[in-house]
Formats: C-alpha cells, sequence, structure tokens
C-alpha cells in the first residue's frame, strides 16, 4: 500500500468536501484530520472514516475515555488522535506495525480484558471501487499524478462501504509500578521494567544516536 499521496490542506479540500456532500460529524473530522496531518492523505480520510464507525458501533462519543490500536504507522494514527483524543502521550493510543490498514477501538475497563471493535478494508467490498481498489494495492495502474483528485473524490463519496467490522475481545494494559534505576553506561535514569540486560535501550538494543 503507497500510502504517500498528499494533497495540501486549504480551500480546494474544503470546496471537495462540499461538492461530495460528506455529511457531519464525519465532515468536520475529516477537516480536523487533514489539518492536523497537514493533508488529507488517502489514509488518513479512510482513518477518519473508520474512528466514526467505531465510534457507532460503540454507541460512543469523541469526548469519553476510548482507547485505540492501529495496525499500521502509516497515516492511520492519526485519525483517533484528532476524532477520539487518543494519543501515544496519554496512553490510549498503540500503534503495531503489522501492515494491516486496520483500527481496534474499545472503552475504558477495569477488568483484565475489554470488548472492542476492529475496522478493517475489506478486500472484496473494496473492488466495487476500482481506483481505490488500485491504489491500496500500490498496484502500477495507480498513477498519483492523474489520478489522485479522482481518489480523494471516491474516498469521500464511497465513506464506509469498503469497510468492514469485527467484535473482538483485547487486554487491558494496566499501570505498571516502577522504580527508576541509574544506567551505568550513560548516567541517566529509567524504569526498571525498560532496563535490558542490565542497561538501558539506548545503550543497549535500541540505540538510534551517536554524540557527536
Amino acid at each position: 500500500m503507497d500510502k504517500g499521496h498528499h494533497h495540501h490542506h486549504g480551500g480546494d479540500f474544503e470546496a471537495r468536501l462540499a461538492a461530495c456532500n460528506v455529511a457531519e460529524p464525519v465532515r468536520t473530522y475529516l477537516s480536523q484530520c487533514a489539518r492536523f496531518h497537514s493533508s488529507p492523505a488517502p489514509g488518513l480520510l479512510i482513518g477518519a472514516f473508520m474512528v466514526d464507525y467505531a465510534l457507532e458501533l460503540l454507541k460512543a462519543t469523541p469526548d469519553e475515555k476510548l482507547f485505540a490500536v492501529c495496525e499500521t504507522p502509516k497515516c492511520l494514527p492519526d485519525a483517533p488522535q484528532v476524532i477520539a483524543h487518543a494519543t501515544t502521550g496519554n496512553g490510549r493510543l498503540k500503534v503495531v506495525p503489522i501492515g494491516r490498514f486496520a483500527i481496534t477501538m474499545n472503552r475504558v475497563s477495569t477488568e483484565a480484558t475489554t470488548e472492542g471493535f476492529r475496522i478493517y478494508v475489506d478486500q472484496e467490498k473494496i473492488k466495487a471501487f476500482p481506483i481505490i481498489d488500485k491504489w491500496f494495492a500500490n498496484s502500477p495502474e495507480f498513477v498519483k499524478r492523474t489520478m489522485g483528485d479522482t481518489l480523494q473524490e471516491q474516498i469521500l463519496k464511497t465513506g464506509r462501504r469498503f469497510l468492514s467490522f469485527e467484535k473482538v475481545r483485547v487486554p487491558v494494559k494496566i499501570k505498571e509500578h516502577w522504580q527508576p534505576v541509574t544506567c551505568p553506561c550513560c548516567g541517566e535514569t529509567v524504569p526498571d521494567y525498560l532496563v535490558v540486560d542490565g542497561k538501558c535501550g539506548a545503550c543497549g538494543p535500541m540505540k538510534y544516536y551517536e554524540k557527536i
């Protein structure tokens, strides 16, 4: 899947939302997401419809405390952050880089597990929308330069019609109690449960920089 086709957010997109008769509240969700993402990328637009679908299935509102798991880091995670306020920072958004374009959402729970809904792109339903299908499959037949606007319009007009859902059970993450541990290599403090082989991840398998 190539999620890289972006249009600049602005008057053109707002006009397209109006022309495609996108109903509220999805219209507002789409506009807010595009502004946050810096462009109305196709994957982001689909993500907004996914979150709206999940809210309906959960019979929830965006103001409730909701949790989300995104199965791809591309575009999709911005939708639950903007619409449902589920972010990595507040611990209510988890991104697992599986590569499937799907999202699972659930309410808060005090139990060990809870029920939620997983929304995903249905491989059979999407065949009815050739341009979306070609883009989603990263087909060489999809030409970004000439088909980008048509793709966007088709997504806006199609909405959730190529999406399906399944009811799922997910584990509830318990807040961990931790103690600070000083890394013997860098001298910085990390939670004890993040220590790997006696040192912090940055001095071990998660190192991502070199000092200059």
